[in-house]
C-alpha cells in the first residue's frame, strides 16, 4: 500500500515540483494481485567504504492505483509527465494508462477500502502505520505531516458518513484533505 508521501511525490514527478496537500486532495483505491520476497543486494556506506549485503525485499505484482485529485488543474500533468512516475524505487517504473475528468456524488452504504485512512476510522480495520503526508523540498527531506493511519487492504461497506462515490467503479473514494 502506498503512503501518502508516496502518492505525492508521483503527483509531483508529473508535475516537476512539490506539490502538497495544500495543493489538492487525493483519495486513492491500490490493489495487487500477488506478493513475493525476493533477495536484493544493498550496500552499506561507511566514510569511503562500501560493502554489500543481501536483504529481503517485498515486491507486488500486477499491481493498480487509482488516483483521484480534487485540483482539477493536475489533469494535465498526468497526459505529459515531467519525471518518470515511479512507485518508490527507481525499478518500480509505473504507467499512466487512462486520465479522465468524473464527477463523484456522494453516497453512503458503499464500499471503500483498499486505501488508507487516518485513526479514528469508525468501522473500518487494518495494520495500523504511522507516516508522513508529504515531504519538504529541501535538499535534506523533512517528513511533513506524519500520523496514524490504518492500511485498509478490504473494501468494506461504509455506515456511517456518506463518501464520493466512483459509479464507473462501483467504490467509495476516502479523500484525504
Amino acid at each position: 500500500m502506498p503512503p501518502l508521501s508516496t502518492i505525492y511525490g508521483l503527483i509531483s514527478a508529473a508535475k516537476g515540483n512539490i506539490v502538497t496537500p495544500e495543493e489538492t486532495s487525493v483519495g486513492y483505491v491500490f490493489s495487487y494481485q500477488a506478493k513475493a520476497v525476493d533477495l536484493e543486494t544493498i550496500y552499506e556506506i561507511e566514510g569511503l567504504k562500501a560493502k554489500s549485503n543481501v536483504a529481503n525485499r517485498e515486491f507486488l505484482f500486477d499491481n493498480e492505483l487509482y488516483l483521484y485529485l480534487t485540483n482539477l488543474d493536475l489533469e494535465s500533468v498526468f497526459r505529459r509527465p515531467h519525471h518518470p512516475i515511479l512507485l518508490g524505487r527507481s525499478t518500480e517504473l509505473a504507467m499512466i494508462e487512462e486520465v479522465k475528468i468524473l464527477e463523484l456524488k456522494e453516497k453512503t452504504g458503499v464500499k471503500v477500502g483498499k486505501t488508507l485512512m487516518p485513526i479514528p476510522a469508525k468501522g473500518f480495520y487494518g495494520a495500523l502505520q504511522a507516516l508522513p503526508t508529504h515531504f519538504s523540498d529541501e535538499v535534506n527531506r523533512k517528513a511533513l505531516g506524519t500520523k496514524p493511519f490504518l492500511m485498509v487492504e478490504e473494501m468494506i461497506t461504509t455506515t456511517e458518513n456518506p463518501v464520493p462515490f466512483d459509479e464507473e467503479k462501483k467504490w467509495g473514494v476516502f479523500l484525504h484533505q
